[in-house]
């Protein structure tokens, strides 16, 4: 399955969701149940191939952090992988060092988020007093951990949109990118590796990829023969924006499209 930004499509199997380059989200209806069901529906594995994980999902739909942003969309408490050779590994946040936590996405996606060539799970990670912050999971001697992580934003829901893993400044490192805050401060921060972690390498205001309420992270990752760009929308939701690197900074450009289903399908496509 892959997200164009258009809408989504669930998928037949659990083996047709694939990580892309857009993000790999589902329906709720393909995601989970009511909170009031008396049986949850399980989450659809998101899947990829390579070394590492191969699969993961979100599973034990919580409400102790009733933030709600991404519309019926529940924040879940337990992450579980598969590897390549489909051994199981979970990670329950209620039984770690964090056991407030929540995590606070559409899905896990599952991508060599370090240049290591292993696939690792990056997803948004929230705490109850300090808001969202973006991890990378990984897989070390059997053990699912948090091999990195950003700062929380600092202020109670307050939410991020991941809008891209990639290369985007051609160093040869894999970067992140996320839309902090896209209901209020709407800026792009894009993140890179260095000794101890992830490095802020670049930001850029009045843009976003999300709306409260909506099931899905607009826009993402594309290249029209250009190089990397990341789709987003103007800070009135209104018209689409692509962004790149100029330099070592980030510069915005208008697509001439409006910043509707069609319009992101339409530029997530190059048309």
């Amino acid at each position: 399955m892959l997200w164009t930004g258009l809408w989504f499509k669930c998928p037949k199997s659990r083996s047709d969701m694939r990580w892309a380059g857009a993000w790999i989200v589902c329906a709720v209806a393909c995601l989970v149940a009511p909170l009031a069901a008396p049986l949850a529906a399980e989450e659809p594995w998101v899947t990829a191939q390579g070394q590492g994980i191969t699969a993961a999902r979100f599973e034990a739909p919580d409400d102790s952090y009733p933030h709600r942003i991404m519309g019926t969309i529940p924040e879940r408490r337990v992450l579980a992988v598969r590897d390549a050779q489909g051994r199981e590994v979970r990670v329950d946040l209620r039984e770690g060092p964090e056991p407030d936590h929540v995590f606070e996405d559409i899905a896990p996606r599952v991508v060599d988020a370090d240049g290591d060539g292993r696939l690792d799970v990056v997803l948004v990670e929230a705490d109850p007093t300090l808001g969202a912050q973006l991890a990378v999971y990984s897989l070390r001697q059997g053990r699912l951990v948090k091999a990195a992580a950003t700062p929380h934003i600092g202020t109670r829901f307050r939410w991020l949109a991941p809008a891209a893993i990639a290369d985007l400044n051609g160093d040869g490192v894999t970067d992140i990118a996320y839309v902090e805050t896209p209901h209020l401060g709407k800026t792009l921060r894009v993140w890179s590796w260095a000794p101890g972690g992830l490095t802020e390498i670049a930001r850029l205001s009045g843009v976003t990829n999300h709306r409260i309420g909506d099931e899905v992270i607009w826009g993402g990752l594309r290249d029209c023969g250009q190089g990397p760009e990341i789709v987003v929308a103007d800070t009135g939701f209104q018209r689409l924006l692509a962004v790149a690197f100029d330099g070592p900074t980030l510069a915005a450009r208008p697509l001439g499209l409006r910043a509707t289903a069609a319009g992101f399908d339409q530029a997530m496509t190059c048309g």
